[in-house]
């Protein structure tokens, strides 16, 4: 009886997943202007180098940007908290800084969103030039 009762709550839970992803009629889809930036030469006095990656939600649901990461502590990634609804752009800004890292540098931003693609990577790269020694 046991096992009856637990295998009609998984036919119901696997059901009512499925009607609620499929009921939602639409997806988001996440279209970035450009997803990779040359920063070129960054002067390490003169801090910190940001550049906004611009996107437009193309798909027809809200758009949920879920996390985004910077694969180090030198990257600091700002983006929208609530939904973007379709049609409407957002923005994610990525700050690097460059303090004690000379020369060249690659840095992947990773944006997690409940639509398609699921995850985007955006790349900055670059070339620190350091300070002048005392």
């Amino acid at each position: 009886m046991k096992r009856i009762i637990s295998l009609v709550v998984i036919a119901m839970v696997a059901v009512i997943s499925t009607a609620l992803y499929a009921g939602g009629g639409g997806k988001a889809k996440i279209v970035f202007e450009e997803v990779k930036h040359d920063f070129g030469n960054i002067q390490e006095a003169k801090g910190a180098a940001s550049h906004t990656f611009e996107f437009v939600n193309e798909g027809n649901a809200n758009l949920v940007i879920i996390d985004v990461t910077a694969q180090c502590g030198c990257t600091r990634p700002e983006y929208p908290k609530s939904p973007i609804a379709p049609g409407k752009k957002g923005k994610i800004k990525v700050t690097f800084n460059p303090n004690g890292r000379p020369g060249g540098f690659e840095k992947v931003v990773t944006v997690r969103t409940n639509g398609s693609p699921g995850k985007v990577r955006l790349k900055i790269t670059g070339n620190v030039i350091p300070k002048a020694k005392k």
